[in-house]
């Protein structure tokens, strides 16, 4: 996954010719007011494409992340988007909702490409491509973000309902407390680096592990996300919650490519973040940038519940 900041009014690849967008708003009950996608994204204001932060997605509940960058290429940070989904561009929407503002990372720490991404939940029920529009709501400006979201029946990586792998990810007691060999965070975060999946799963103990590289990440949001995880470890230190940071890279060495664990997992990206429940059964999962308030809500209502 990469979210760059770096792209222009050109992300309107994704179409053949950039418009003008800034849909009315509507009260009527079907969404987009019966309008297709193409229409609503062509109404007057920046027609931009969206700056995708998720790309694995399977039928049902999908979590899909994004940024919007207006045509001066600057990040759009309005609390709410409104999202419309469609079947193809010249189909009207069957799906509208909200996507909220999240914040990707934490005061003070590792610096990103942006500083929040929005978040939308949205029903897709079966494979294929969809088109998804986004109108951040409220500015004086119209802005609207258009993109793909793809879904298959199965991608490669665990999902919720599967039971995690039993990797036997390292820690400070199997490596002699050599940080080095443990995290490329900058200082060490260490109270993550104490317990191993595999060892968390025999203890059938809830726990969130990360998959990321602070140093090596493709895209500078994967930074954050281990400062994420040890934000939302501190709210939870007198719960039997673990949590865990595993780097992707043999050796922390990405010319050696991903290492054993990373494999096992089945991951083609990183970062990845997942909830384990007591009974070794995955309950959530994160591609990409996640929020401290969608990580603390997952742990609070699926990992303490005892789901």
């Amino acid at each position: 996954m990469r979210l760059a900041a770096g792209l222009t009014a050109a992300s309107c690849l994704l179409l053949a010719a950039c418009g003008g967008s800034g849909g009315d708003a509507t009260t009527n009950a079907e969404p987009g007011g019966g309008k297709t996608l193409e229409e609503l994204w062509r109404a007057p204001g920046d027609d931009v494409g969206i700056v995708a932060g998720t790309s694995s997605h399977e039928p049902g509940n999908v979590r899909v992340s994004f940024l919007v960058l207006d045509s001066e290429v600057r990040p759009v940070m309005l609390p709410e988007a409104r999202v419309w989904v469609a079947d193809a561009l010249d189909a009207k929407p069957f799906l509208e909702t909200t996507a909220k503002l999240e914040r990707i990372g934490v005061p003070g720490g590792a610096e990103a490409d942006a500083t929040h991404i929005y978040v939308a939940h949205v029903r897709l029920p079966r494979p294929g491509k969809y088109w998804l529009l986004a109108e951040p709501d409220g500015g004086k400006e119209k802005v609207q973000a258009l993109g793909n979201v793809v879904v298959v029946n199965d991608d490669p990586e665990p999902d919720v309902g599967d039971p995690a792998p039993a990797s036997e990810t390292p820690t400070l007691a199997s490596t002699g407390g050599d940080l080095s060999k443990l995290t490329t965070r900058t200082p060490p975060d260490e109270t993550l680096l104490r317990d191993s999946v595999a060892g968390s799963l025999r203890a059938k103990a809830p726990f969130v592990v990360t998959f990321s590289t602070p140093k090596f990440c493709t895209s500078r949001t994967c930074g954050p996300v281990v400062d994420v995880v040890e934000e939302t470890a501190k709210r939870f230190e007198d719960t039997d919650v673990r949590f865990i940071h595993v780097e992707v890279y043999e050796d922390n060495d990405p010319a050696k490519g991903y290492n054993r664990w990373v494999r096992e997992w089945g991951l083609q990206t990183e970062p990845w973040t997942f909830a384990v429940g007591r009974d070794g059964k995955i309950v959530d999962r994160f591609e990409g940038a996640v929020s401290v308030h969608e990580l603390e809500d997952t742990v609070r209502e699926k990992l303490q519940s005892g789901t």
